[in-house]
């Protein structure tokens, strides 16, 4: 079926009008003035022929000058009324972009030549090319940094879930940037070169693990000239594609200088990165082996003290494509759950803080079938500002751990829960996946919990369930009102789904914030 480009062109254009409340008019014209396409506000009398036509043959000249010289051309000019900012998009077309007089060429740039880009791909598309016309809002983005960054923590790896990032791939001309994002989006690889002009932006769904994963893929132009706007590209970025051709020596070494560059516009952030080395098609021109790019990735992960991958594609027949992308996105998703495992690690921190302020001494007992899963005592030990800890009993099926602050930490199997007696919570999971009966002895535990903890205790009980147990029932099969009428103490109940972790993480929560209220 044939591009209908007019359309496309229509509403590229809106699109970007929409977003760009200074600009006046967007037009497509070639090197004698004819239009090839032109969109304008409604409200906005004015004949945009008539605006350029007294300025754009010397202004043409000038570009044209500077194209031959350093193949792109950019102009900007002031007239009474207007701003005017030009753009080469080939050798033979340019856009042009009527803004109001008080608009700001440095702000509406980046928008340009994105936009220069996006016309290019409609004017040399191929019936079959798939041209996204979405027009991303970059100063939106820049505001969001830390929304972005932690929106995807939802679920463990190989649960289902829905996840989003935004990663850029950076390199020099000519190394295939292009070609791998169209192999990976299209699964198609064009053998016409042409430069990206600024930016290309482009959105892709796909499947990991189950999950389903969605990426906006910053592909940068490595034009010099435009690497004062870049900062806007780079804004709000959480992932990094590094990449250099196989075949050609100066683009490896130069993979450093891309590396600080990110760095410059990224300062706060230790984003996943991927050192990609492409073109192995091009097995009898290759300059760099793979042990020199393996090498390159390991030196620099030491360095930095962050965790860089390296691997070797073909945008050509697709190799090793696919698992580039898989292998960005597992590691996004390992370090948004690290950043979230903090975060929420600082929210127990603070609450354990206020008790300890009120108690001398703090003591939380975990009670589970086996000490090797035991969630709790794995988040809570590895919260680091805690302070030191020591193992002062290790009776097999029974753990004792003190810290510094006054924070006394017990691991109880179901077999060992008579040391309870001095516990200010006491934290018990059972795990009911999958099974049509509950054990007999799960609420023997909880009574003899409940008779066991101190006056003024708080019980937490976690079931680990899938969805298709039957929640009312378990609660039915546990019920223990006639033990609670017996003594004081706050008795909790919470289902602990697949997505164990940030369920734990919650509970924790409850818990410690009880014990904190009741001092």
């Amino acid at each position: 079926m044939p591009i209908q480009k007019n359309k496309l062109f229509r509403d590229l254009f809106n699109k970007f009008l929409e977003i760009n409340k200074e600009t006046e008019a967007v037009i497509i014209s070639d090197y004698e003035g004819l239009i090839i396409a032109e969109e304008r506000r409604e409200s906005i009398d004015i004949e945009p022929v008539s605006v350029l036509t007294p300025i754009i043959n010397p202004v043409l000249e000038r570009m044209r000058s500077e194209f031959e010289f350093q193949k792109f051309g950019m102009v900007n000019f002031d007239t009474e009324d207007h701003r005017l900012l030009f753009i080469s998009i080939d050798e033979k077309r340019i856009l042009s972009l009527v803004l109001k007089s008080m608009a700001s060429f440095e702000k509406l740039t980046p928008y340009g030549l994105f936009l220069a880009e996006k016309i290019a791909q409609i004017l040399n598309a191929d019936e079959d090319d798939l041209i996204q016309i979405s027009v991303p809002n970059f100063e939106y983005e820049a505001g969001n940094v830390q929304r972005l960054k932690n929106q995807l923590y939802q679920k463990d790896i190989g649960t289902r879930g829905e996840y989003r990032f935004k990663f850029v791939i950076i390199g020099d001309h000519e190394v295939g940037k292009t070609s791998i994002i169209r192999r990976f989006v299209e699964k198609k690889y064009t053998e016409d070169y042409r430069a990206t002009i600024g930016l290309n932006v482009l959105s892709h769904i796909f499947e990991l693990f189950g999950n389903e994963i969605g990426v906006s893929l910053y592909d940068l132009g490595a034009q010099k000239f435009f690497k004062r706007f870049r900062k806007v590209y780079y804004s709000g970025a959480q992932a990094a594609f590094l990449v250099f051709d196989l075949t050609n020596r100066e683009s490896y070494d130069n993979i450093l200088s891309w590396y600080d560059e990110l760095k410059h516009f990224t300062p706060e952030e230790d984003i996943p990165i991927v050192i990609v080395g492409n073109k192995t098609d091009l097995t009898e021109d290759r300059k760099v082996f793979y042990q020199e790019g393996a090498k390159l990735a390991n030196n620099l992960s030491e360095r930095e003290k962050i965790q860089i991958s390296y691997i070797e594609t073909s945008a050509l027949n697709g190799n090793n494509v696919e698992d580039a992308f898989n292998l960005i996105s597992y590691h996004y998703i390992m370090k948004s759950k690290e950043i979230e495992d903090e975060r929420r690690s600082e929210v127990l921190l603070d609450i354990i803080n206020s008790i300890l302020k009120k108690k001398i001494v703090f003591t939380l007992s975990i009670i589970t079938e086996s000490s090797h899963w035991s969630p709790g005592l794995q988040i809570i030990t590895n919260i680091n500002k805690l302070g030191d800890k020591s193992l002062i009993r290790d009776h097999g099926d029974e753990q004792v751990y003190q810290f510094t602050n006054g924070l006394i930490l017990k691991q109880h199997q179901y077999s060992a829960i008579d040391d309870i007696s001095s516990s200010d919570g006491v934290f018990c999971i059972f795990d009911a996946r999958n099974v049509e009966q509950i054990s007999p002895t799960w609420r023997e535990i909880i009574v003899k919990i409940i008779e066991k903890i101190k006056e003024n205790g708080v019980v937490l009980i976690g079931i680990r369930a899938s969805e298709s147990t039957n929640w009312s029932d378990i609660i039915e099969q546990l019920n223990v009102d006639e033990h609670i009428d017996k003594k004081i103490i706050d008795l909790l109940f919470f289902r602990i789904g697949t997505n164990y972790r940030p369920d734990v993480f919650d509970q924790l929560k409850i818990i410690l914030s009880a014990i904190d209220d009741k001092y």
